[in-house]
């Protein structure tokens, strides 16, 4: 006997189960599996009405997941990505930046163990905390000042 197919709300709860999804990148998972995406909409709509599904869930998710590691500009670039509302990007954006440089720490000590001795170990310090989303203010007051 053949396989039933999932239905489309089977499916986004199946998503929704494994861990929280952003109304964008759900509905992106969804697009292959609908006829049209008006049927996405609603469906999305009703999961949000139930609590479901949560944009601001999804942003304090990913805020717990990769806070520890990278910078507010990075976890802030990743939000717009995944389709977060910029007034709640702001909202969380004070959080994150009070504890800015004490993150920014404590990547530094996991990566190097002494301070730069010359501008060239400066400047590739400098670059790896900023590619990790951390903002020149932090970086500069943990790194000091230029050696000379």
């Amino acid at each position: 006997m053949p396989k039933q197919p999932r239905s489309l709300k089977t499916r986004a709860i199946d998503y929704l189960s494994r861990r929280e999804h952003s109304r964008r990148e759900l509905e992106r998972k969804l697009m292959p599996h609908a006829s049209c995406q008006q049927e996405i909409s609603i469906l999305l709509d009703e999961l949000a009405e139930l609590g479901l599904q949560s944009d601001e869930r999804f942003a304090h998710s990913l805020l717990n997941r990769r806070g520890n590691r990278y910078g507010w500009q990075r976890i802030a670039h990743e939000l717009r990505q995944h389709g977060v509302a910029e007034s709640l990007i702001d909202q969380l954006q004070g959080d994150l930046i009070e504890t800015e440089y004490d993150r920014a720490e404590q990547v530094w000590k996991k990566k190097y163990d002494a301070p730069p001795r010359d501008t060239k170990e400066y400047a590739r310090q400098y670059r790896f905390m900023t590619s990790r989303g951390f903002g020149s203010e932090a970086v500069r007051r943990l790194l000091g000042d230029l050696p000379s």
